[in-house]
């Protein structure tokens, strides 16, 4: 049997999972430029490790690169993502909720709303989804 033809494991399943979401919701934004796809991948592998200690956490990786990247773009070009549902006033980044938890949406604290679940910011910022 071709080791190209084994099914992911869970871990690796999860991994793929978070890498397409992030990558989608930078894409919504339109900051997916090389440099910050290789933040992805850092935070990727890093998480790897994480999920291999705690599989139980293989459910929170998405919500974990979505901020790892967040973290990271705040150093290196400033917020993301920016929220699209406060029209006036400074402009904000989004944050993920639960920090550590199944199912992490995109909040804004200033409206107090959900805006998007991690990885489908195309739909509250009206970009078209990566094909």
């Amino acid at each position: 049997m071709d080791p190209s033809d084994s099914p992911l494991s869970p871990l690796e399943q999860a991994l793929h999972a978070a890498r397409a979401r992030v990558l989608a919701d930078l894409i919504a934004g339109q900051v997916a430029q090389a440099d910050v796809v290789s933040l992805v991948e850092d935070s990727v592998v890093q998480r790897r490790w994480w999920v291999e200690q705690w599989p139980e956490g293989a459910g929170f990786v998405a919500g974990l690169v979505a901020q790892d990247v967040q973290d990271a773009l705040l150093e290196r070009h400033g917020r993301w993502p920016l929220c699209p549902v406060c029209g006036s006033g400074d402009p904000h980044a989004l944050e993920v909720e639960p920090e550590l938890g199944p199912d992490p949406h995109w909040v804004c604290h200033q409206a107090g709303v959900k805006v998007s679940p991690v990885g489908s910011l195309s739909s509250a910022t009206g970009t078209a989804p990566p094909a």
